[in-house]
């Protein structure tokens, strides 16, 4: 182990420069002229976005049709699909000949599309095209399959495309999800040229909102947030009690806000993270599980949340601010939860910091990257109050570039074009998951399927609103498994939401519950696809950091549901209320912590054996009791709660105390 614990701060394109390296992960490794067309793609992606979204009229005063825009921008973001991700392990490193065919056609088709822009609204295709459009519609439905296949993997090739046909066998189903049929050529129409599909919601979204929080997140990490966020949590918690571990919570949730994805975020922090917390004694798997759930909570984390907050805040018609101010409390708890428990793993172990004199000093931590807290201000005011959701990022993003040319990190134009290629690679993925993600809302919207399967499910639970939200909790954590969570959450607004809503819940509550639970999949074995990211970081079984990683991140599996009980949690409606809730659900949540980690700071361990076990079940329960909200769908008050969470509490302080005696008794 090196003196210093972590790289000085430096972006982190100033290591070697790993595009000359072989192939490795699910990238193709690309040779200089296809880089450089990636990032001309990139570019001008990039440049047509800021038009559209300054209305800047390509400064001669031409607006552009918003339904001409997305075929452009999709043409150009699917065709950086075909370059950036391989068809199979065989062409890693190079672009084969029939990846070249299907971005000629791509060109073709979008250019098409743009080209008859007015024509596709005003003689509406989406219900009767000429031919050439429907064979056009057709070759585009097999392209984005693809590209959904290479972006986003064999789970969502399979399940789009036995979703986006039903409308073509919807009459032949049985009668309980049965639909209106259609033959193929006006699915297809439908897909492509029409406003519910392709270019609904999910990518329309992605370019108007989700483009300029892409760039301004790879730029952060390129001029050097990355390094500057872990060097301050070090800085801040890496002397205290479990320090790496609570670092880790620090600078992996905020990276997880700026980038939005579980996998990338352990494998960004994980690194540095993982070693320093094996180094003051947390075993492989612990330190895994620590990493993974730190990495996970990041998407739940405002101001950023990833691509997945855009689309929600499109799906209830609201403003971005009202989902971030709704996310505040929920991700208090879980960092909270996760933090306490750290802490009292490391007390019950006696897990000490690391040496100060080994930890970068705050003072210069600051000096070398105080723009970045600058910026995140910017962007804080314009979002929250001046209501420029679109535009903020790229304000924040230009701000930053230029702040950053006058430091010693200054970007040179090698470092420029490294950034280029992470964005692009970033911009295709989400492309190519979100058409094809939006092939399914189509065919469900087409078919009238939405409406019929919320009613089912209505039905399926009778009036018990509880039966209700299990279901709803287990079909989102199944279809999260292999999904990314802005694909998961896509599908499940169009089908579950509904149901919720319909149940008599808060819209903005069932909403955030099926991305909860989507999103659970990450931590939560046999498909815990970020814990076993960590599990490759600090070499150790799979199913070990899957099952650490579950147990640390307890607390998330129960805040849905509170938050679904009393909205009140999600700050909607009175202050007061809401203040009381979360005053007795931090308590809670610390009660849960040490009943899960077995020591009670301010007591002491909490029992050791199968007694002990039951000891500390009970301070989990009283935790749980405590944390739950009072009044709203629950309907329990607050003093009932109170006195059956002291209760539980004593019980289980109780058989601590008791063991202690015994303990000392045969000690003596």
């Amino acid at each position: 182990m090196t003196d210093k614990i972590i790289p000085p701060i430096a972006p982190p394109e100033e290591k070697k420069d790993t595009s000359e390296l072989p192939a490795i992960g699910r990238y193709r490794q690309l040779a200089t002229r296809w880089r450089a067309v990636m990032a001309v793609l990139t570019a001008a992606a990039s440049l047509l976005a800021i038009n559209q979204i300054f209305a800047l009229g390509f400064f001669i005063d031409y607006t552009m049709l918003d339904g001409r825009y997305l075929y452009l921008i999709t043409g150009l973001m699917l065709s950086m699909v075909f370059i950036t991700f391989p068809s199979n392990k065989n062409n890693l490193t190079f672009v084969p000949w029939y990846d070249k065919v299907i971005i000629g056609l791509v060109a073709v088709i979008f250019s098409y599309f743009a080209f008859n822009a007015e024509r596709i609204i005003l003689d509406a295709w989406e219900y009767a095209a000429p031919l050439e459009g429907i064979v056009l519609a057709l070759i585009t439905w097999v392209i984005i399959l693809e590209a959904g296949r290479r972006a986003g993997g064999w789970p969502i090739f399979f399940i789009v495309l036995v979703l986006s046909l039903y409308p073509t066998y919807a009459d032949k189903m049985p009668a309980v999800v049965a639909g209106i049929g259609m033959p193929i050529h006006d699915v297809a129409i439908f897909h492509v040229l029409g406003e519910e599909s392709v270019f609904g919601v999910a990518l329309n979204s992605f370019a108007m909102l989700v483009f300029g929080f892409i760039l301004f997140g790879v730029s952060l990490q390129y001029t050097g947030g990355g390094p500057f966020f872990i060097n301050l949590a070090f800085a801040l918690l890496g002397h205290m009690r479990g320090g790496p571990a609570k670092v880790a919570i620090f600078s992996s949730g905020l990276m997880g806000s700026m980038s939005g994805g579980p996998i990338t975020n352990v494998l960004t922090t994980g690194p540095l993270s993982i070693p320093a917390m094996q180094r003051v004694g947390f075993s492989r798997g612990y330190a895994a599980g620590v990493e993974a759930c730190a990495s996970t909570g990041g998407v739940l984390m405002p101001p950023i949340m990833g691509a997945t907050a855009f689309v929600m805040a499109s799906f209830l018609g609201v403003s971005y601010v009202t989902i971030a101010v709704a996310a505040i409390v929920p991700s208090v708890l879980y960092f909270f939860g996760l933090f306490v428990q750290i802490d009292a793993y490391a007390a019950r172990n006696d897990l000490r910091g690391l040496p100060k004199p080994e930890l970068p000093k705050l003072g210069a931590v600051f000096k070398e990257g105080w723009y970045f807290i600058a910026v995140f201000v910017i962007l804080t005011v314009m979002l929250v109050y001046m209501q420029r959701e679109a535009t903020a990022p790229f304000i924040a993003t230009a701000a930053l570039l230029i702040i950053n040319q006058f430091t010693s990190h200054r970007m040179d134009l090698k470092k420029f074009m490294l950034m280029v290629a992470a964005t692009g690679r970033l911009m295709a993925e989400l492309a190519g998951i979100l058409a094809a993600i939006g092939l399914i809302v189509g065919a469900l919207a087409v078919t009238g399927m939405a409406g019929t399967l919320a009613n089912d499910l209505v039905y399926l639970a009778g009036d018990n609103t509880l039966v209700l939200l299990i279901m709803g909790a287990i079909t989102s954590f199944v279809l999260g498994i292999g999904m990314t969570v802005t694909a998961a959450y896509i599908f499940l607004a169009i089908v579950l939401a509904p149901a919720l809503i319909n149940a008599g819940l808060d819209p903005l509550a069932a909403h955030m519950f099926i991305m909860y639970w989507g999103m659970l999949s990450f931590i939560t074995p046999p498909v815990a696809l970020a814990a076993f990211a960590a599990a490759s970081v600090a070499q150790v079984s799979a199913m070990r950091a899957g099952w650490e990683a579950m147990r640390l991140g307890a607390i998330i599996y129960f805040i849905p549901f509170f938050f679904v009980f009393n909205p009140a949690l999600l700050l909607q409606g009175d202050i007061s209320e809401a203040v009381l809730l979360i005053s007795t659900a931090l308590l809670g949540v610390a009660l849960l912590s040490a009943g899960l980690q077995g020591y009670l700071i301010g007591f002491g361990r909490l029992g050791e054996g199968r007694i002990g076990l039951f000891g500390r079940g009970l301070v989990c329960v009283s935790g749980l009791t405590l944390a739950a909200p009072s009044g709203g769908m629950l309907g329990y008050s607050q003093a009932m709660l109170l006195s059956i969470s002291a209760v539980l509490l004593i019980g289980g302080m109780g058989i601590a105390i008791m063991q202690r005696r015994q303990q000392s008794a045969a000690a003596n």
